[in-house]
């Protein structure tokens, strides 16, 4: 079986779509390293340790990404529970938000009848210039859809499983959430599996990231989502300290 990603595909993507804070960043450490050089102590050790300041989050943020991206077998979905993975035959959901990396994946990985991929970037409401290079660089697969998080144009109980995968968190409002979430529970047969792939906002992340860890959601706060859209953590799965996978059913009262 080829594989589906090139060798450091995930750091490429990252510097690719990211390169004017790694430009910035890196003008930073070369002044506060010259001004290190050239300026009178205590003056010159100020500035070295602002370039150790400013270097080392780079770094280390560059190096996670790496590993989970790059080596953790993130994509290879080895880390799914067996009775997660559908039956030959299904019909699965993708969900993506301007950048769809795991459909190409899913459809190697689990040969399903039907393939359904769905996307809700909207350009005027997600506006981080990152987003915006992954969608020139990564168009959406043929065939694919652009949706409204509120109303999935899908009939009810229509696919067996529905992966989102690094993209729900997108979804900013507390009640679109809800909503969202309800929708794909309609849209998923009674029984079948909703997996959710994320980043938390957490001290591991916090520790990789530091404030780019605000933009992902806390535990606490999906599992109010989940609650509201009438779903229940049927298993979490820690791929790695930085990601979560939780594997979604609906609640009998709802399903």
């Amino acid at each position: 079986m080829a594989p589906v990603r090139k060798p450091f595909q995930g750091l490429v993507n990252i510097v690719r779509f990211n390169w004017h804070f790694y430009a910035l960043a890196l003008g930073l450490v070369l002044a506060l390293g010259l001004a290190a050089r050239l300026l009178p102590a205590p003056l010159g050790r100020y500035a070295g340790l602002g370039m150790v300041l400013v270097a080392a989050p780079m770094l280390v943020s560059l190096a996670v990404s790496t590993y989970v991206y790059d080596f953790a077998g993130l994509y290879e979905l080895g880390w799914l529970p067996a009775h997660c993975v559908p039956a030959p035959g299904a019909t699965v959901l993708s969900v993506s938000a301007g950048f769809d990396e795991i459909s190409p994946v899913l459809r190697q990985r689990w040969q399903p009848k039907q393939l359904l991929a769905v996307d809700f970037y909207d350009p005027a409401r997600h506006t981080e210039v990152s987003i915006r290079r992954a969608r020139r660089a990564y168009p959406l697969p043929p065939g694919a859809l652009h949706v409204n998080t509120r109303a999935l144009p899908l009939p009810t109980a229509a696919v067996d499983t529905t992966v989102a995968f690094l993209a729900a968190h997108e979804v900013r409002d507390v009640a679109e959430q809800a909503a969202f979430f309800a929708e794909l529970r309609r849209v998923t047969r009674p029984g079948g599996a909703i997996i959710v792939v994320e980043h938390l906002r957490d001290t591991a992340n916090f520790l990789a990231y530091t404030i780019g860890f605000l933009h992902f959601h806390a535990r606490r706060s999906w599992l109010a989502t989940y609650q509201a859209a009438g779903l229940r953590v049927a298993q979490e799965v820690k791929i790695t300290p930085f990601i979560t996978a939780f594997i979604l059913r609906a609640n009998a009262a709802s399903a």
